[in-house]
C-alpha cells in the first residue's frame, strides 16, 4: 500500500534536498577556488619579487653612473695627484712636524682614492687622465705654456688652473724652491686653497652624481678636507 505524503512534507523534503545540493556545490567550488587562490598568491609574490629584483638591479644610485660621475673622477684624480705632489715636498722641505704629519695624512688618504676613481673610469670605458711630475698633465683646459719647449714669450701669463683650487706650474715650481718656515706657510696657504677647490667639486658630485660610491666618496672628501682646512688655518694662526 503506497504511503501518501502530505504536500507540506513533500515541500520540506524538496527544500532539504535543494539545500544539500547547494552546500555540496559550494564546497566543490571552494575547493577548486582554493587551489586557484593558493597558486595566485604564489604567482603574485613571485611577480612582485621579480619586479623588486628588476627594479633593484639597474638602480642608478648604486650601479649606474652619469656624465657628472665621469667628470668628477676625471677632475678629482689630477686634483688629488697634485695634492700628493705637494705633500711629497714636505718631508725634505718643511720645518714643522705638524706640516710633515699633515702631508703624510694627505698622501695616505688620497693615493687610495686615486686608485679607486681610476678603477671606476676604466670600468666605465672612460679616459683616465695622465699626469706629469707636477700632477697637472692630462687636465682639460690646462695651460702648459710654461713647460720646456713652449713659447716662453707667454711666461708673464701664468698657467691657469683647469679646476677649482689647482696650482699653476709656476706655483708648484715656487713651492719646490722653498724650505723651512717659508715653505710651511706657503704649503698651508696653497693646500687650503687646493682643498677648498676639492670641496666645490665634491659638493657638485653630491648634488648631481648618480653613482652611489662616487657620491659617498664626495661626501667623505668634503668631510675630511673641511676638517683639514680648519686644522691648517689653526696652524697658520699659531705662527
Amino acid at each position: 500500500m503506497a504511503i501518501r505524503r502530505s504536500p507540506l512534507r513533500r515541500s520540506v523534503l524538496r527544500r532539504s534536498a535543494a539545500l544539500v545540493a547547494a552546500t555540496t556545490a559550494a564546497l566543490v567550488l571552494t575547493a577548486c577556488g582554493g587551489g586557484a587562490d593558493s597558486a595566485s598568491p604564489s604567482r603574485s609574490a613571485h611577480s612582485d619579487h621579480g619586479a623588486t629584483s628588476d627594479a633593484a638591479t639597474p638602480s642608478t644610485g648604486r650601479t649606474g653612473h652619469n656624465a657628472q660621475d665621469v667628470t668628477f673622477a676625471q677632475q678629482m684624480i689630477p686634483h688629488h695627484r697634485q695634492a700628493v705632489a705637494m705633500a711629497d715636498l714636505a718631508p725634505t722641505r718643511a720645518r714643522s712636524q705638524q706640516v710633515k704629519d699633515l702631508a703624510a695624512q694627505i698622501r695616505k688618504a688620497q693615493d687610495p682614492e686615486i686608485a679607486t676613481m681610476t678603477g671606476w673610469l676604466k670600468a666605465w670605458g672612460a679616459r683616465v687622465p695622465e699626469a706629469d711630475a707636477s700632477g697637472t698633465a692630462g687636465m682639460p683646459g690646462m695651460d702648459h705654456s710654461g713647460h720646456p719647449g713652449s713659447d716662453h714669450s707667454a711666461a708673464s701669463m701664468p698657467a691657469m688652473p683647469a679646476m677649482p683650487g689647482m696650482m699653476s706650474d709656476a706655483d708648484m715650481s715656487g713651492l719646490e724652491k722653498m724650505s723651512g718656515d717659508v715653505f710651511d706657510r706657503a704649503f698651508l696657504r696653497m693646500m687650503i686653497g687646493h682643498h677648498e677647490g676639492a670641496l666645490d667639486m665634491a659638493r657638485t658630485e653630491q648634488a648631481k652624481g648618480a653613482y652611489g660610491p662616487a657620491t659617498a666618496l664626495a661626501e667623505s672628501i668634503a668631510a675630511s678636507q673641511s676638517a683639514e682646512i680648519a686644522g691648517m688655518r689653526k696652524m697658520l694662526g699659531e705662527r
